[in-house]
């Protein structure tokens, strides 16, 4: 679709589901719907049986985090309409602690990405039948896909030969965290070679010789 054509779509589905939808934008040549949380169901609902979206695939469901937002964190999910040859991207925004809708009613194959956001950035979906961890451990601290997570982490594991099983234990660093610049050697010299004039903001090569 054109993006008059993403415009009229975006339309069609505001006016349908009122309430359910805050706002719509094209952007990148994909439409974009932004849905309260609580009304995340009844948009997918719609959005998967209307006869003019019809997208009956759900190809993602992620987190993304905003810490310096109120509403810190964004649940996207994008979907694939086979029939209309089209995508589109469904976008709630939750506070820190919020309850996302589950919409494993309507994909099912949403059970598994809800997990993993969940484990990611602990963003709970409420009506999820098996909300627990996906990808990191049963004892795992913390979300790792946070902005705020620690790189090191909290923990380290190891296998103790005299327990026989796997330990957890305070990271240990054998050196201090460093900052690396990643210069060339060749920065700052007086004289520049060839190819590295396009490093030179605002000089040419003619102006270099």
């Amino acid at each position: 679709m054109d993006e008059e054509a993403l415009i009229e779509h975006g339309e069609h589905i505001s006016s349908a589901l009122q309430d359910a939808v805050s706002r719509f934008e094209v952007v990148g040549g994909e439409l974009t719907i932004h849905v309260p949380h609580d009304r995340v169901e009844q948009a997918m609902t719609f959005l998967r049986d209307d006869g003019l979206c019809q997208y009956k695939s759900l190809i993602d469901l992620s987190g993304v985090d905003y810490p310096s937002r109120e509403k810190r964190f964004d649940v996207v999910y994008h979907m694939l309409s086979m029939r209309q040859n089209q995508r589109i991207r469904v976008k709630t925004m939750l506070r820190d602690g919020e309850i996302a809708e589950t919409i494993t009613n309507v994909f099912p194959c949403a059970e598994w990405y809800e997990r993993e956001t969940f484990d990611m950035y602990g963003i709970m979906f409420g009506g999820h039948p098996d909300m627990r961890r996906i990808l990191t451990d049963y004892g795992f601290r913390g979300y790792p896909l946070r902005k705020d997570f620690p790189v090191t982490g909290h923990v380290e594991v190891r296998y103790d030969e005299e327990a026989k099983r796997v330990v957890y234990e305070p990271v240990k660093l054998v050196q201090e965290m460093r900052t690396f610049d990643f210069m060339s050697p060749w920065e700052g010299a007086k004289y520049v070679l060839p190819g590295d004039e396009k490093a030179v903001e605002g000089k040419t090569p003619e102006k270099l010789t």
